[in-house]
């Protein structure tokens, strides 16, 4: 069986999620249900980054201890997931034993292989994004130093071990030449040669001035000092953890390593295209397939951000809107890769047209007239040429569908569904069924029968996206649950087949 082993990064949980969290995730969640249907054993990883000195903070700030304040919004994470119907395979957490084991094992094995060295670290770094930065790097805004991101940083001066980052400049160069897909989009890929063609510094890997993270154990640092890996190298390492790492010769290490697609938001691009596989080569790992870097969200054309008051909260917008307009806007509105403004009007207007007229007014039509003029059952057909061109341009749409989700286009993926969906209302323009019904009995049960099975496969191509939506289309048309992959695409509806009573699938959102 074909695998493939697809990731979200580990979101931090110094704060509530917020929609770039759900736009990763559900990215990854409908790559995911796609090769499920497609016939691929999946592997679907997401989770909460817990360590570092921003939690610990914060911590502090609530007045409890890190363990409890991480215990509580890794659980308001977990609670995102079947909010937003995410189908992920495990759930992981940097404060679980196995992680703990997982980023040791790595660590020695850096340490055997000459990669890690004990020094000392005077530089600045951000709190804010658990970043170094260095001076080229730094400016000042209102008298206060501020990293690219904006964060404020802080100059440090502090014992550290060093991971050999250096050394790995031209390997990575030679590497992103010859592997041009493994950085997406194209842009993403020019900047990180750019970085790294600019110069490697050796990279600080462990912290002494706070305690909140994986204790160091090497027998290299002085008597009493206690150091605590770099979030960042804590963090990365997840992706080993939940395939069994150390344990490289386990079923599931063999089945799943390497990660087939890294999803990431391009603010944490580096870490992923540049830091992680030097970590891996370092270690002697095969590295990931493919890291695909997404843009940002604004809220109606302004930056998002806690001091604005502007931070999106994605289950309040399920709850606003319903999970199929969210899911559905999301990756529709925009194409995935770039920014996109989200807004009240937007969502309204964008899922109004397309899901309730567009989609919802065909089932809801075609559904009726087989109700009125059948009796609730699929009638018996007689296809015609016309019929067929139809119902067989499903499998074109299946075959761009793969390339679509291959490439990480989800937004083209839906175009094609919903051609396809456009072809369909011009059918049943074309044949007026309601007017055969007055002229050729039989014309027009061949034509009800052919939206039935239309609404099948367009069931069955949307369950990625909109996956309630998608079910309720097959149930609508009484399809069973071990009938919905897409090896029964091309099957034909049975007629004869009593349809429950038909309802608006897809109703238009009324502004309150």
């Amino acid at each position: 069986m074909k695998r493939y082993y697809i990731t979200t990064p580990i979101y931090y949980v110094n704060d509530k999620p917020h929609i770039g969290h759900a736009y990763t995730t559900l990215a990854c969640d409908i790559s995911a249900r796609f090769k499920r249907l497609d016939g691929f054993d999946v592997f679907f990883l997401t989770g909460t980054d817990e360590h570092g000195q921003k939690i610990e903070n914060s911590a502090k700030n609530m007045k409890v201890d890190p363990r409890r304040f991480t215990n509580m919004f890794s659980q308001v994470f977990r609670n995102l997931l079947v909010t937003m119907q995410f189908s992920n395979d495990d759930f992981i957490r940097t404060s679980e034993n196995r992680h703990k084991k997982a980023c040791r094992a790595l660590w020695q094995r850096l340490k055997e292989n000459g990669q890690i060295y004990l020094g000392m670290y005077a530089g600045w770094y951000a709190v804010r994004d658990e970043a170094y930065y260095t001076s080229e790097e730094i400016v000042e805004v209102d008298g206060v130093k501020v990293a690219p991101t904006g964060a404020e940083v802080q100059w440090v001066e502090e014992s550290s071990y060093f991971f050999s980052l250096s050394k790995w400049q031209e390997k990575l160069l030679q590497f992103y030449e010859e592997n041009e897909d493994f950085i997406a989009p194209k842009s993403r890929l020019n900047e990180v040669k750019s970085f790294v063609a600019s110069g490697l510094r050796d990279l600080s890997i462990s912290r002494t001035t706070f305690s909140w993270g994986i204790p160091v154990d090497d027998d290299r640092s002085p008597i009493g000092e206690k150091h605590v890996m770099y979030v960042w190298l804590d963090a990365l390492a997840n992706y080993l953890t939940a395939v069994g790492y150390p344990n490289v010769e386990s079923a599931t290490f063999q089945k799943y390593w390497q990660p087939n697609l890294h999803m990431v938001g391009k603010d944490i691009l580096r870490f992923h295209a540049v830091y992680w596989p030097a970590f891996l080569m370092a270690a002697d790992l095969p590295l990931p397939k493919r890291i695909f870097s997404h843009g940002w969200w604004t809220n109606d054309g302004k930056k998002i951000s806690k001091s604005v008051g502007n931070v999106i909260d994605p289950v309040q917008l399920v709850e606003k809107y319903g999970i199929n307009r969210v899911r559905y806007f999301l990756m529709r509105e925009v194409p995935f890769g770039g920014d996109g403004d989200f807004s009240d009007v937007a969502i309204v207007r964008r899922t109004n047209a397309d899901l309730a007229n567009d989609l919802g007014n065909f089932c809801q039509r075609c559904l009726s007239m087989i109700a009125k003029n059948c009796d609730f059952v699929v009638p018996k057909a007689n296809l015609t040429v016309v019929d067929r061109a139809l119902l067989d341009y499903s499998e074109e749409v299946l075959v761009n569908m793969r390339s679509h989700l291959d490439s990480q286009a989800y937004d083209k993926a839906l175009k094609d569904i919903w051609n396809f969906v456009s072809k369909a209302n011009f059918y049943v323009d074309d044949q007026a069924p309601w007017m055969l019904r007055k002229i050729d009995k039989k014309r027009m049960e061949t034509v009800l029968y052919t939206t039935a099975d239309t609404i099948r496969r367009l069931g069955i191509l949307l369950q990625p996206f909109i996956p309630d939506g998608a079910h309720k289309m097959l149930d609508a048309v009484a399809v069973t649950s071990n009938e919905r992959t897409f090896a029964h695409l091309g099957h034909m509806l049975q007629a004869g087949t009593l349809l429950p009573k038909p309802y608006s699938l897809f109703p238009r959102y009324a502004h309150s």
